[in-house]
């Protein structure tokens, strides 16, 4: 439910934006500041540093908190459904259209429209975009109606946008439309005094038996690692260590074995760089040696079903550590389609990043 700011907005703030460290403070102010304004938010940060919970925090902070927040990745959306997709479209205007569908811009009047990975978006739609910026209208593909928009923009990024504007792949007034205030997230490298509170966040709807503890040395690795997938990588830890160790105390030498699992693959035989898919009952699964296989043994039988699930989530998410939660390269990473991974990912109930 979205607490709205009169309603408790800082128990929503504590909420979203987990930790007490330094830099979560300062952000958590920046937040509460920028939240007190209509004005244009780029979100400046690394993939994975929760850049969409920032984004919903200054919505909720704010006097739109009661009006629809809506989640868009530009870079998930293929070029040519982008611009119905925000706009809308009148049916029968392309194939496919077979109904009117109003797009987010018009679906979240008097609310906040989250354009996540802006970077990505094509040359042509960026124009369109900053006329929608410039006059607060839109018009749908298909229909010469100019229609009145009242919503606040919040944009992100993980690129060098000064490069992006230098190499002529986006418009510098466009950027100046959408970062009247530019608000740096920061890495999970920056706030590691965070990770304890975070991975108590992310187990706080588990039951029980799937919650992992850590001693002493295996925190002080946590919080040694670079963590390059930022907080994504972190819960995806989290997931990781609930399916091989739920109910377990882990040490030093399990974190690392879960931080670095591709490592444990047996050294005497070869294994190629991306696990390859093989045919199992119809369905693909992706096969690699890990350190849980087991070996039957007489009178023991092994649920081979359940180890292979268990081996194909490991590799699922050390894929999308690697791809920094980008689905495309960690589906190219994993010799799967797109469609197919993402299948498997709502199978087990992997989460896309946020």
């Amino acid at each position: 439910m979205t607490v709205g700011h009169n309603e408790g907005g800082q128990a929503a703030l504590e909420t979203l934006i987990i930790g007490t460290s330094p830099a979560t403070q300062r952000l958590r102010e920046m937040i509460r500041r920028v939240a007190r304004s209509n004005a244009s938010v780029m979100l400046c940060g690394p993939s994975g540093s929760g850049k969409e919970l920032v984004a919903r925090a200054i919505h909720d902070e704010g006097v739109r908190s009661g009006k629809p927040f809506a989640a868009i990745n530009c870079g998930a959306i293929p070029g040519e459904l982008i611009e119905s997709e925000l706009f809308g479209h009148e049916k029968g205007s392309f194939t496919g259209a077979t109904a009117r569908r109003l797009g987010h811009f018009e679906a979240s009047e008097g609310g906040t429209v989250f354009l996540d990975e802006i970077g990505d978006m094509r040359f042509d739609m960026q124009v369109k975009l900053l006329r929608v910026l410039e006059d607060r209208t839109i018009v749908r593909v298909g229909s010469s109606d100019v229609r009145h928009v009242d919503v606040r923009v919040i944009s992100a990024t993980h690129q060098d946008l000064d490069a992006a504007i230098a190499e002529g792949k986006f418009r510098e007034d466009l950027f100046f439309r959408l970062g009247v205030v530019v608000l740096q997230v920061p890495s999970l490298a920056s706030r590691v005094e965070d990770i304890p509170a975070l991975i108590r966040h992310f187990q706080r709807k588990m039951p029980g038996e799937a919650k992992c503890r850590f001693d002493d040395e295996a925190m002080m690795l946590l919080m040694q690692h670079r963590w390059p997938g930022n907080v994504r990588e972190l819960r995806n830890f989290v997931e990781r260590a609930s399916v091989l160790h739920g109910g377990e105390t882990l040490g030093a030498h399990d974190v690392a074995m879960l931080l670095n699992p591709t490592a444990a693959l047996a050294p005497a035989r070869a294994v190629p760089s991306s696990p390859a898919p093989v045919q199992a009952g119809g369905e693909e699964f992706i096969t690699a040696a890990a350190p849980h296989a087991k070996t039957p043994a007489p009178g023991r039988p092994i649920d081979l079903k359940r180890e292979i699930e268990t081996i194909e989530l490991e590799q699922i998410h050390v894929a999308l550590d690697l791809a920094d939660g980008i689905i495309s390269e960690a589906a190219r990473l994993l010799t799967l389609k797109r469609t197919t991974l993402i299948e498997k990912m709502r199978k087990y109930g992997v989460q896309q990043a946020a």
